[in-house]
């Protein structure tokens, strides 16, 4: 997309009051390569894109992580963080909490070989979620909402959701990477694998788990 079809489609983007709209599973944009952001808006408009993925993310039950396809702009910007619910139950078991932070032109890289599996939801796939294996810790190499380039290690959720984030980022689903025999309700996981786990999942749904 040129510079000023893309500065042309978020200023109709920021036009509408309140949160944006979630382009679901089966939309062009969400299966291209994202464009760098190399100054194709200006810093207000960046701001302002920012800030309303940010309420369109808070606002949606559940949500963790938003990138720019996921609203019909297919730049590489993301925005994630835990919601105040959430982080308050991963404190209790010992877990930390994925504070908000922008990726601006991300990338990553696993670091070692370990990697876990867990149930995963996408917006963009509303109601479903599907067992993805990935790495635990990750090297993202970002940009923030500044310009500062940052060359970082995480691990557990937050390496999680960055790479879910990312993926979207290079025209991928997390469906692209998940275990399909997994596919469940999002209804399903909470009354059914919620307790028994993901051992139970896998042996009774027919998937590996690594």
């Amino acid at each position: 997309m040129g510079s000023t079809e893309l500065t042309d489609k978020a200023a109709q983007l920021l036009e509408k009051p309140g949160p944006l709209s979630i382009i679901q599973a089966g939309d062009p944009v969400l299966r291209q390569k994202t464009d760098s952001y190399d100054g194709q808006l200006d810093d207000d408009m960046l701001q302002r894109l920012i800030a309303r993925m940010r309420e369109t993310m808070e606002q949606t039950h559940g949500a963790v992580g938003l990138a720019a396809p996921q609203v019909g702009l297919p730049l590489r910007l993301a925005v994630l963080a835990t919601p105040a619910e959430f982080s308050a139950r991963l404190i209790e078991r010992g877990q930390q909490p994925v504070p908000f932070t922008v990726l601006v032109n991300p990338s990553y890289k696993a670091v070692g070989r370990p990697r876990t599996a867990s149930f995963e939801g996408c917006l963009s796939v509303a109601g479903w979620q599907a067992v993805v294996a990935r790495p635990d810790r990750i090297r993202l190499d970002r940009e923030d909402e500044t310009g500062q380039r940052l060359v970082e290690e995480h691990a557990g959720l937050g390496a999680r959701i960055m790479q879910h984030e990312t993926d979207h980022l290079d025209g991928m689903l997390h469906l692209d990477r998940a275990e399909l025999r997994s596919l469940s309700t999002a209804e399903q996981v909470v009354e059914r694998w919620g307790a028994a786990g993901l051992a139970t999942a896998a042996e009774q749904l027919g998937f590996p788990l690594p």
